[in-house]
């Protein structure tokens, strides 16, 4: 566990205390990467977290303004209704997608213009009908 900073000692010579001890238990040999050159990053912060995500097989919508993040959840919603196996279910997805697109709509405007609609309840359901009948 890692010690708390002593009063009276700043940050700078308590971390290099810090990293000084761990050198000397030898905590700090063979870490990955060493004697590697760190990796350039054109992109910013943004792009390292971008990375990341994927790296770690996370959805990177989560990085997105609320227009496009919903404009993709609306183009991908033919693909996330096919896994659902009850209408009820179908019903609940697209009552609050467009709940969360009616907040979008009526919320200040963050990034690029939000130009998704809400989706169509009952068409989408009997589309959704005809393609699991």
């Amino acid at each position: 566990m890692t010690k708390r900073k002593p009063t009276g000692s700043t940050f700078e010579s308590w971390i290099d205390q810090q990293v000084r001890e761990a050198e000397e238990r030898g905590e700090m040999s063979n870490l990955p990467g060493h004697g590697k050159p760190i990796p350039q990053r054109h992109g910013g912060t943004m792009e390292w977290v971008a990375e990341k995500l994927r790296k770690e097989n996370v959805d990177t919508s989560a990085l997105l303004p609320p227009s496009l993040a919903l404009a993709k959840e609306v183009e991908d919603l033919p693909h996330r209704l096919a896994k659902e196996r009850s209408e009820h279910a179908v019903r609940d997805i697209l009552l609050d997608l467009n709940t969360r697109i009616r907040s979008a709509q009526l919320a200040p405007q963050i990034g690029p213009p939000m130009r998704t609609r809400q989706v169509d309840v009952e068409a989408t359901i009997a589309t959704w009908r005809a393609s699991t009948a």
